[in-house]
């Protein structure tokens, strides 16, 4: 088991939610748990094909943020994006059948699992190499500054959140976005997801500074660690820093420490993680941990959690039955998409 960090500390009761925005939450985080464990079966099934990677594990990081967040406000993924879409508003079933090439997907079919895209959500895409999303992002956040100083448009405060692994964060885009980032006050949240691996390397043998967030004062801007197992410690860190971004007071750099339960992709055999490693972080599995929390603070009781469970059960099942019924594409529109139509 490669090195451990200890965790930062946060204490979910000093940050009271309603029982409703709890319940949120957890049917968030529940909705993404059950999509992935779907695409799993279908995948060993021989119904999915192509590179899938799964989220799970990591489900409070996309919750914690992204419902901190307005519908007008921006996200952009990784090749890891099927969770951080359904987060942002696109429907399970459009996703679903991305997933699976048919036309009703959201991006038509033409993207699969890694290059999920909405424009009505203001969902950028999920971007197959690393570090290319953080350009995207970048733009986002900047026309959003431009169009509010230069433009005179009062209405121009959305805020971008980026997400990427900690392997992106040796990359030259990296550096080199979070730099314009800091000079221009520009309203985006860089979010690394730290699972500690970047495919089978561990992230301690890859870089000469293992803890992310320090890398933000280099650039002036704050860097924030968080227990990224901890929905309500990324809830809390997430809402200072869009709460920031939207005064126009810049960037920062949200290092979210987490763990995915599968491997890299569905295709990876996950024999580079120990046992003992795997076993540590699924025993702080981030939707028992929550669960846990709803119950202590009596803003839900197990009847109720029970009901969202079933609820998004019900929703997985009807997308992967829109899915499979859903058209594939016609061969006579090979080309289309490729350019901007009228």
């Amino acid at each position: 088991m490669v090195q451990e960090r200890t965790l930062p500390q946060f204490h979910a009761p000093a940050a009271q939610i309603a029982p409703e925005e709890g319940l949120r939450l957890y049917e968030d985080m529940i909705l993404g748990r059950f999509f992935e464990d779907k695409c799993a079966e279908m995948y060993y099934r021989g119904k999915m094909f192509g590179f899938v990677h799964l989220y799970n594990g990591q489900e409070a990081v996309s919750s914690g943020v992204i419902k901190s967040l307005r519908s007008d406000d921006y996200v952009c993924s990784t090749y890891r994006d099927h969770v951080h879409a359904l987060s942002a508003g696109v429907p399970a079933k459009n996703v679903m059948a991305e997933l699976f090439g048919k036309e009703t997907g959201c991006s038509k079919g033409r993207g699969g699992s890694m290059h999920l895209f909405s424009s009505e959500h203001n969902m950028l895409g999920g971007f197959a190499f690393i570090g290319e999303g953080i350009p995207v992002a970048l733009g986002a956040a900047f026309q959003s500054r431009y169009r509010r100083d230069a433009l005179g448009d009062s209405s121009a405060d959305q805020v971008t959140a980026c997400f990427f692994g900690d392997g992106t964060s040796n990359n030259g885009q990296f550096f080199e976005c979070l730099n314009m980032a800091a000079l221009w006050k520009l309203p985006i949240l860089f979010v690394v997801e730290n699972n500690k691996w970047a495919i089978g390397m561990a992230h301690e043998r890859a870089t000469s500074q293992p803890e992310i967030y320090k890398k933000a004062a280099v650039f002036g801007m704050p860097g924030v660690e968080v227990d990224g197992m901890d929905v309500m410690a990324v809830r809390a860190v997430a809402q200072e820093a869009v709460a920031r971004a939207r005064a126009g007071e810049g960037p920062t750099l949200i290092e979210a420490l987490t763990y995915r339960f599968r491997g890299h992709s569905l295709a990876d055999p996950d024999e580079l993680r120990s046992k003992a490693e795997k076993e540590a972080w699924l025993a702080r599995d981030p939707i028992k941990r929550f669960e846990g929390y709803l119950l202590e603070q009596n803003l839900a009781d197990e009847g109720t959690l029970k009901e969202v469970r079933d609820r998004i059960q019900t929703r997985i099942d009807d997308a992967l039955t829109f899915a499979e019924e859903s058209p594939e594409p016609r061969p006579d529109d090979l080309y289309k998409y490729i350019f901007a139509e009228d």
